[in-house]
């Protein structure tokens, strides 16, 4: 990531805010840890990249379920169990829910989609979607960044090795588990 940096120079923090359009914690995590580490990656810069991308993305997703929420789902039915559940949770919970939904995982891309089939005032969803990124940015960066100041540069690689080791072989232990098994002889 420090390599990455120092190649791109500011050009990184366009593709931070790229990247935090669509998602991005881990990438902001890893960002702000190799800045604490390396020094290379300017954290405020950081937050104001991912704060603005996050933003954008969400509005972008708003938008789109305001305007094809209902045909959309009819076409990608594995997402309406998911817009259900954060169109209940917005039901429930209503601005806290937009403040809180970036934390919630396996739904930050849906639940913005869900707010605007759920007909919620643009102007407000704006408003609490811009607090909201700004304190995902702004928690995402600062948790990073304790890290890569705590662990230091080398303890850093292999703290970021075996997380993404171990991701990856539960998501494939997870994957060999779910397969369909045959029953022998058939």
């Amino acid at each position: 990531m420090a390599e990455f940096w120092a190649e791109w120079g500011a050009l990184a923090y366009v593709a931070a805010a790229l990247w935090a359009f669509f998602e991005g914690e881990t990438f902001v995590l890893v960002a702000a840890a190799a800045g604490a580490a390396t020094g290379i990656v300017d954290p405020w810069l950081l937050i104001a990249s991912v704060w603005l991308g996050s933003f954008a993305g969400d509005q972008t997703w708003f938008t789109l379920g305001r305007k094809f929420g209902p045909s959309a789902l009819r076409r990608f039915p594995k997402a309406e169990a998911r817009v259900a559940r954060a169109s209940g949770l917005l039901e429930r919970y209503g601005a806290l829910f937009v403040l809180s939904f970036r934390f919630l995982y396996g739904i930050r891309n849906v639940a913005s989609a869900a707010c605007g089939i759920a007909g919620m005032d643009h102007r407000r969803f704006a408003v609490l979607n811009f607090i909201a990124a700004g304190i995902w940015a702004c928690t995402f960066t600062a948790a990073g960044w304790f890290l890569g100041a705590l662990l230091g540069p080398e303890r850093l690689l292999w703290v970021l090795v075996g997380t993404a080791v171990t991701l990856i072989g539960v998501y494939l232990l997870r994957r060999f588990l779910r397969r369909p098994r045959v029953a022998p002889g058939v």
